[in-house]
């Protein structure tokens, strides 16, 4: 009986043996058809080879300083040789410690997940992998990231199949370049930037280990957000990385009690300078290479800019702008409280106007008597706003027939100015704000933010690299570029052309014009043409250089009625100015539209000598190979590419930059003469600088437009201010009040490291002295001389009057017929001229 119970479950032992097999085997061909079903169509892993991840391209000021990043995945990427050893040992202690031993799997981590994964699965958790950097590498390049049994077998099977194929060092060096880390960055050099704005290899212990431990998921382990689940993952990391031998325990444990602090990268007012001009540049390159290489093709883009100059040019103009807008009023609060119940918090959640000035806050009118308001921030501080600081606070409004702004009455008691609940920005006050006030600690004035806009260029007038561009008061606010996009009027900003034409058609800057009155016939619109000066006087026959210097409006309409606009309009064309402007007598006082670039581009003509040098804002483009695939300077030096140089061999000739549009003789003329401008004309607000500067004012009919191009001899700064939406600025804002005190307060300082020197004389220019409003000849120390520029031939003769010299060339310059007779829209000038319409 026992035999035969021992015989039965030997047998049903043998039959479950082989059922167990038959099974086995059934399950291993089943499991081996599964594999090969569904990795018959598996991606090339040799792709791999040629793999060029996409770049964010980066902008360089040419200083060096990185201004800007044009991506859709930051990414830096980093050959294998030139990551760290430290960084590559902290991913390696995170994510796969044994990474240089398997090969492709690593079956005792497979093993571990599976035995944690039960619990995970009966808990209702989140399934974790075993994947191996390898397996990440197959997953991130070549599959989707799904959670299915499918693409895991793929990715193994991949695996193995890298393994075969690269080397460890390809794989990590694809795995170190290509992960998401969160904050934007792909890869560990951008990590390091967008984290840290530090480059690999100047990363501490305690941040390598802080960017190894964000693969298992960026935004669980985010800085600021999450900041004690991130600190413990970053010092398990380090634990890790003294188990594994990589540090000393020592080291660890000084890296795990450093706090976490990430920065934030391209922030700050240099970088808020810049915007505009980075936007430009994105613009010519996208125009140039298309959305593909400038968002992941890894170009190099160096441009012209000088960081302190675009932050002197954004203050300048900023300043100048809220300066204006002061001397029009107060326009109200950003909002009203009627209640005052958890005023902090309610204060607190209202968002100021984007891009305000540093220093700025908003406030909550408290109380208000007669003498002041009392103010709330959103932390609970208070603060005064007292009588004198809102005398500017008028209300304002404007002419309903002429739409120039009016102001109401003066602010005699605070609550004039201010209510009960009003939100408004303020500043604190100091004493430099408020002269002869007593400014208490407590004081604040009064801000808001400009309705007016402007931009400001500036340019080395030899090379045409735009050295500052700021398009407005804040990029923030409005994207549109006032510098570039802008077409106004340029007013007498462009008068100097009108002259240069005359100085080329016989005339010389001692040339009598008549300032008297001038009609010519009108048009269907109007009946006749008049334009006047500013003054409404008319002073009798000047020289060329008197006009000019004190902006006559009478004289150019005259000078370009008697010579003919052809002149005008040819020589616009050849400075840039204009394509095709329309030969009326208006467009001699600056009716066509332009650019305030293309203002700055034909100044710099003048400055340098007579040639046109297009403006650039870019100096070069490299590829992601670091091959330059353009430049702005053309030229060829043959001289240059001497292996050495002596100084018997001599400079190299290099060909000068642009085409002429002037004789350096006429540009000199036109030079001296907006240096009389400075220093008895329309631009006198430069005088304060003490060094030879030169300049021209414009302000456009009813002041629209105020203008105001200035230069010394190496440097040019343009500036242009205007509402976007035509409109009066207000009566007497022209470009002497409005536009050239802002190129004054950016040239102050953008000027400091230049040499002062007096402007370069080209050869054929003959000096002779004469009386600077008489144009008669002189000596040099009698009252009013001058040494004026001359052709050769041309200086006046002793003895004979400026009027017979005028004569002399057969100029009829005292008048004749009306010539054209178009209507303008801009007849009016800036300080000495203003046009008029009757």
């Amino acid at each position: 009986m026992k035999l035969l119970t021992f015989g039965n479950a030997l047998r049903a032992l043998v039959w479950a043996g082989v059922t167990v097999c038959v099974l086995g085997v059934i399950g291993l061909i089943a499991s081996i058809v599964y594999v090969v079903r569904v990795t018959e169509d598996l991606p090339d892993y040799a792709q791999l080879a040629e793999y060029e991840p996409a770049i964010m391209s980066r902008v360089h000021a040419g200083d060096g300083l990185l201004i800007a990043e044009y991506a859709r995945e930051h990414r830096v990427f980093v050959p294998i040789e030139n990551i760290p050893p430290d960084v590559i040992s902290a991913f390696l202690s995170a994510e796969d410690r044994n990474f240089y031993q398997h090969g492709g799997l690593d079956f005792a981590g497979i093993l571990r997940a599976a035995i944690a994964n039960i619990g995970n699965y009966l808990g209702g958790r989140r399934l974790e992998g075993a994947s191996t950097i390898t397996q990440q590498v197959a997953k991130n390049f070549l599959l989707s990231s799904e959670q299915a049994l499918d693409r895991k077998v793929r990715e193994m099977v991949l695996a193995r199949r890298m393994e075969r194929a690269f080397t460890k060092d390809q794989i990590l060096e694809l795995y170190l370049n290509e992960i998401y880390l969160g904050n934007r960055a792909y890869g560990v050099a951008a990590a390091a930037l967008n984290y840290f704005n530090r480059s690999l290899d100047e990363l501490e212990l305690h941040e390598i280990a802080y960017l190894a431990a964000l693969p298992k998921g960026p935004n669980n382990y985010h800085p600021e957000q999450r900041t004690e689940e991130a600190v413990g993952r970053r010092n398990w990391v380090l634990s890790r990385m003294a188990a594994n031998g990589y540090i000393t325990r020592e080291a660890a444990d000084a890296a795990a009690r450093m706090p976490l602090e990430a920065t934030t990268r391209l922030a700050g007012e240099t970088y808020l300078a810049a915007e505009y001009f980075v936007e430009q540049v994105r613009r010519e390159v996208f125009n140039r290479y298309g959305d593909e290489q400038i968002y992941e093709g890894g170009l190099s883009i160096r441009t012209t800019l000088d960081t302190s100059m675009q932050l002197a040019a954004r203050r300048a103009l900023r300043d100048g702008l809220e300066a204006y807008d002061r001397r029009h009023g107060f326009r109200g609060p950003l909002t009203r409280f009627e209640a005052f119940d958890d005023w902090p918090a309610r204060l607190g959640a209202v968002r100021p106007p984007a891009d305000i000035d540093e220093g700025w806050a908003v406030a909550l009118v408290l109380e208000v008597n007669d003498r002041e308001a009392q103010i709330g921030f959103a932390d609970r501080t208070r603060g005064r706003i007292p009588l004198y600081a809102l005398s500017w606070a008028r209300a304002p409004s404007r002419d309903p027939e002429t739409g120039m702004p009016r102001l109401g009455p003066a602010i005699a008691r605070a609550d004039a100015a201010l209510n009960l609940g009003d939100v408004v920005l303020v500043e604190r006050l100091t004493a430099q704000d408020a002269p002869g006030e007593t400014v208490a600690e407590d004081h604040y004035g009064l801000r808001q933010i400009p309705e007016v806009n402007g931009g400001i260029v500036a340019m080395d007038p030899f090379t045409g690299r735009v050295l500052a561009m700021v398009g407005g008061y804040s990029f923030a606010q409005s994207q549109f570029n006032r510098a570039v996009q802008a077409r106004r009027q340029p007013g007498s900003a462009f008068k100097p052309f009108v002259y240069a034409a005359a100085l080329e058609n016989g005339y010389t800057p001692v040339s009598i014009i008549l300032d008297a009155p001038f009609v010519a016939s009108g048009d269907a619109e109007m009946r006749f043409y008049r334009p006047t000066n500013y003054s409404n006087v008319f002073y009798g026959p000047s020289t060329l250089r008197r006009g000019l210097e004190l902006s006559r409006n009478v004289m150019t309409v005259r000078l370009a009625q008697d010579m003919g606009m052809g002149p005008v309009t040819d020589l616009a064309r050849r400075f840039g100015i204009y394509d095709d402007l329309q030969p009326t007598l208006a467009m001699s006082l600056g009716a066509g539209e332009t650019t305030l670039m293309d203002m700055v581009g034909a100044y710099g003509a003048l400055v340098n000598g007579g040639r046109l040098v297009e403006p650039s804002i870019i100096d070069r483009v490299q590829d992601r190979t670091g091959r330059t695939i353009w430049v702005a300077d053309e030229r060829e030096c043959p001289g240059c590419q001497a292996d050495e140089w002596s100084a018997a061999m001599g400079e190299p000739d290099l060909a000068p930059l642009g085409e002429e549009a002037a004789d350096p003789v006429t540009a000199y003329q036109i030079v001296s003469m907006l240096e009389g401008a400075v220093e008895r004309g329309t631009g006198t607000a430069l005088r304060a600088l003490g060094r030879p500067l030169a300049g021209k004012t414009g302000t456009t009919n009813e002041f629209r437009d105020a203008w105001f191009v200035g230069f010394s001899p190496d440097l040019i700064v343009g500036v242009y201010v205007g509402f976007d939406t035509p409109m009066p600025l207000g009566q007497g804002e022209a470009g002497g009040v409005l536009a050239a005190p802002i190129a004054r307060d950016f040239l102050r300082p953008a000027l400091q490291g230049y040499a002062v020197s007096n402007f370069r004389l080209p050869d054929g220019v003959s000096l002779a002295p004469v009386n600077r409003e008489t144009g008669e000849p002189s000596a040099l120390g009698r009252p009013g001389a001058i040494l004026e520029a001359f052709r050769p031939g041309t200086e006046p003769q002793r003895g004979a009057s400026a009027v017979d010299e005028t004569l002399s060339f057969g100029v009829g310059a005292l008048g004749g017929p009306a010539g054209d007779r178009r209507r303008s829209d801009d007849e009016d000038d800036d300080e000495e001229a203003l046009g008029g319409l009757y």
